[in-house]
């Protein structure tokens, strides 16, 4: 009697067809792209991988000197603590990048949902959503955020729901704009004329259109998100120690650049890196979106 053969089973064609399309996409995007999509799967390989990568805990004191010179067990030397510097730039990433994309994801949830809900019921509801965000946006961001957090304290709750609040006003008006040009359409004034509820118009109607905008601009809020989070360490009123953050890790170590160790500029380095990486995508995704194309 024969042993049954273990099959794997074929692919659809959809499947196989947006294989296809991300190859060809792949293939078609400049360099800075690849890039870019190199650096932000760098960081995020860090960020999931962090307790497997990093080699030591991310609380664990491995030296008794603080400020440790670099050496074969500490390679990036040791911080004010004596923790391990390698091990706290890898934390910092899982820290940082993390709390930045479930901040963006709930700003443009937020945001996403109250600007397609002006556009499409228009009326008082769009007046009385929007004259709200005018009043919020009128106060500068930083001194509104540190008010808050003065406020309600700097936990990492209150930190990714003060920031997604406010982010989530100029998502806003990106989604409330986007979505304005879909409902003066002819084909979704013909669906309301025939009978088609709120939500079918948005689900079947406006929201297809307007997605590939709100994803190329979920790039360029990921990138303020992160770099407000960074700031706000950097003060001493976002991410609370013993928590490993980029933005504190520059503060705490800057001492060091008085005797020429380079080690504070290694975490604004990596700032650095990962908002430019995240733009080179965003920039792509957006000239995508827009129809632009490098090709003759």
């Amino acid at each position: 009697m024969s042993e049954p053969s273990l099959s794997v089973p074929p692919t659809s064609p959809s499947e196989r067809n947006l294989i296809q399309q991300v190859i060809r996409a792949l293939r078609q995007a400049p360099a800075t792209a690849l890039v870019g999509l190199l650096i932000v799967g760098v960081y995020v390989v860090a960020a999931v991988f962090a307790p497997w990568i990093a080699p030591y805990g991310e609380y664990e004191v491995v030296s008794d000197i603080p400020f440790a010179p670099w050496s074969e067990a500490n390679l990036l030397g040791t911080d004010q603590l004596g923790r391990d510097f390698l091990t706290r730039i890898v934390y910092g990433a899982r820290n940082s990048i993390g709390i930045a994309f479930v901040t963006t994801l709930l700003a443009f949830a937020i945001g996403g949902f109250f600007g397609i809900m002006a556009a499409a019921l228009r009326g008082w509801v769009d007046q009385v959503f929007s004259r709200f965000v005018d009043a919020v946006m009128s106060i500068p961001d930083l001194i509104f955020t540190l008010l808050l957090l003065a406020i309600f304290g700097s936990s990492v709750l209150n930190l990714i729901l003060i920031i997604a609040i406010l982010d989530s006003t100029r998502i806003f008006r990106i989604s409330r704009a986007s979505a304005m040009n879909v409902v003066t359409l002819d084909y979704v004034e013909a669906s309301t004329a025939r009978g088609e509820g709120l939500y079918w118009r948005i689900v079947h109607e406006i929201l297809p259109n307007i997605l590939p905008i709100l994803i190329s601009e979920f790039g360029m809020r990921f990138c303020f998100v992160f770099l407000v989070i960074a700031a706000l360490s950097f003060l001493g009123v976002g991410l609370q120690p013993p928590m490993a953050e980029w933005g504190s890790m520059v503060r705490d170590n800057a001492v060091l650049i008085n005797s020429g160790d380079i080690t504070p500029l290694i975490p604004a380095s990596a700032i650095a890196l990962l908002t430019v990486g995240v733009n080179f995508v965003a920039d792509w995704l957006l000239s995508k979106s827009s129809g632009l194309s490098n090709e003759d």
